[in-house]
C-alpha cells in the first residue's frame, strides 16, 4: 500500500471519479442524490475537509468531515461529523481504511474539534480507533387515528395565550440562519445531549429540496416531506421551544393525516410528541444507532453541558493509543453546569485510597455519552472508580439521540 496517497481533496480534483467511487462502493445514485453529494463534496473539498487516498492519480478511497455542533445537556460542542467513508472494492482488506481513518482523526484534531460522530457501516474499524456507540436517531410509526386530533393541554397547566406561536408561515433557503438558531435554542432550553446543529450553507441546500416542506413560528420549526409514492408523509423534525408553538406545528402533520396512508417521524424517545397523541398506538419502528468519539478530552469536557445540581471532583485515568494527549491522570470536576479536566498527579498507592476510575477511549466516548459506570464495567470499558460511580452516573446522565443523519 506504499503506492497509496492520502491527501485532501482540492475543488480541482475530478469530483466525477469520486462519485464512481462512491458508486462502486455503495451502489448508484439516484439524479437527486449526486447533485445533493457533490454540493456537499464540493464544499467540504472548498474548506479542506475532504479526505482521500489515490492510487495512480485515481480516488481509491475518501471520507468527509461535516463542520456540525452536537448539543449536550444543553449545550453545543463543536463535532466533526464523519460521512462518505469508502473504499475501492479492489483495495479493501488492505489496511487502507485503517490508515485513512487514522489520518482523518489527525485532521479532525489539528482542526480543533473536542468530538466526532459517525453512523457506521461496520463498527470494528471505527472502535479500534476509539469510537463507540453513544445514541441512536429514532423514527416512529404513527397511525392517523393517533393524530385525529392532539391531546388538550392539562387544565392545571399554565395559559399560553401569550407565548410564541403566532405568524406559522413556510420556511425556505433564506431562512437557514434562523432555522439553526431555532433548533439551537431547543436543544438548549431542553437540555438535549446528541441533538446536531449543521452549517448554514447545508441547511439552505436541505431547506431548497423542491420536495421539502418547512414551517416556521417564532421558536418552532417543523419540516415534513412525501416518501413511497405520496403515500407516506415522513417528518424529518418538529420542534419548538413553547407549548403553543409545539402544537401549531403538529396541528399542520396532523392536518395530512386523513389523506396518507402513513406518517413516520423522526422524534427523540423524549420527545413531546408522544404526550400530544390521541392515541397509544404511536411506536418506534427503527433506531439507527450512531458513534461518539473524544477527540480533545479537556476541551470536550469544558464544552460540554451538565446537571446544574451536580457537584464533584473524582480522578480519573485515561489510556488513548490513537490520541495521546488525552492519555494521564486527570482530575474531574463539576460545579454549577460546568466541567473541568486538568492534569492530576500520581496514582495515590491502592492501600491508602480505591483505584480511580480507568478509560481507554471507547470506555471515555460513553461515558460521555451518559452510559452508566456499571456497564462501562461489565462491558470491559472501564475498572475501577467504585466510591465514584454515582457521582460520575449523576454528572454526565443522559439519553442521546439525534434527528439528522450524514
Amino acid at each position: 500500500m506504499t503506492d497509496v496517497e492520502i491527501r485532501p481533496v482540492t475543488p480541482d480534483d475530478d469530483f466525477e471519479a469520486q462519485v464512481d467511487l462512491g458508486q462502486r462502493a455503495f451502489g448508484i445514485y439516484s439524479p437527486a442524490q449526486k447533485a445533493s453529494w457533490l454540493y456537499a463534496a464540493r464544499l467540504r473539498a472548498s474548506q479542506g475537509l475532504f479526505l482521500g487516498a489515490f492510487a495512480g492519480g485515481q480516488p481509491a478511497g475518501a471520507a468527509i468531515i461535516h463542520d456540525m455542533r452536537q448539543w449536550w445537556a444543553g449545550r453545543a460542542v463543536p463535532c466533526a461529523g464523519i460521512a462518505s467513508v469508502k473504499v475501492a472494492p479492489e483495495y479493501r482488506g488492505q489496511g487502507l481504511g485503517r490508515r485513512l481513518m487514522t489520518e482523518l482523526l489527525a485532521l479532525i484534531e489539528a482542526r480543533g474539534y473536542p468530538l466526532s460522530a459517525l453512523f457506521p457501516a461496520t463498527m470494528p474499524i471505527y472502535r479500534s480507533l476509539g469510537w463507540e456507540l453513544a445514541g441512536g436517531r429514532y423514527e416512529a410509526a404513527i397511525p392517523a387515528r393517533s393524530l385525529h386530533r392532539l391531546q388538550p393541554p392539562d387544565p392545571s397547566a399554565s395559559d399560553d395565550r401569550d407565548a410564541p406561536g403566532e405568524g406559522l408561515r413556510r420556511a425556505g433557503p433564506r431562512d437557514a440562519a434562523a432555522v439553526l438558531d431555532i433548533i439551537g435554542r431547543c436543544h438548549e432550553e431542553l437540555r438535549d445531549s446528541g441533538g446536531l446543529t449543521w452549517d448554514e450553507p447545508l441547511t439552505a441546500r436541505w431547506l431548497s429540496r423542491p420536495d421539502m416542506y418547512a414551517y416556521l413560528t417564532g421558536d418552532g420549526f417543523a419540516a415534513y416531506r412525501w416518501a413511497d409514492a405520496n403515500k407516506t408523509l415522513l417528518v424529518e423534525r418538529a420542534q419548538a421551544a413553547s407549548p403553543r408553538s409545539l402544537r401549531a406545528l403538529w396541528s399542520v402533520i396532523a392536518s395530512h393525516g386523513s389523506t396518507v396512508a402513513k406518517i413516520r417521524a423522526r422524534v427523540g424517545p423524549d420527545d413531546p410528541f408522544w404526550w400530544l397523541t390521541h392515541e397509544r398506538d404511536a411506536a418506534i419502528t427503527k433506531r439507527s444507532m450512531w458513534m461518539l468519539r473524544v477527540v480533545d478530552a479537556p476541551a470536550a469536557i469544558a464544552a460540554r453541558g451538565f446537571p446544574p445540581a451536580v457537584t464533584l471532583s473524582v480522578p480519573l485515568v485515561i489510556e488513548d493509543r490513537a490520541r495521546r494527549a488525552n492519555s494521564g491522570r486527570w482530575r474531574l470536576s463539576v460545579s454549577d453546569g460546568k466541567g473541568i479536566l486538568i492534569p492530576n498527579g500520581p496514582v495515590v498507592p491502592p492501600a491508602a485510597h480505591p483505584l480511580p476510575l480507568t478509560l481507554g477511549a471507547r470506555g471515555l466516548a460513553a461515558l460521555y455519552a451518559g452510559t452508566p459506570v456499571s456497564t462501562l464495567r461489565l462491558a470491559g470499558l472501564a475498572s475501577g472508580g467504585d466510591s465514584d460511580a454515582g457521582a460520575l452516573d449523576a454528572a454526565f446522565a443522559a439519553t442521546p439521540y439525534t434527528l439528522d443523519d450524514f
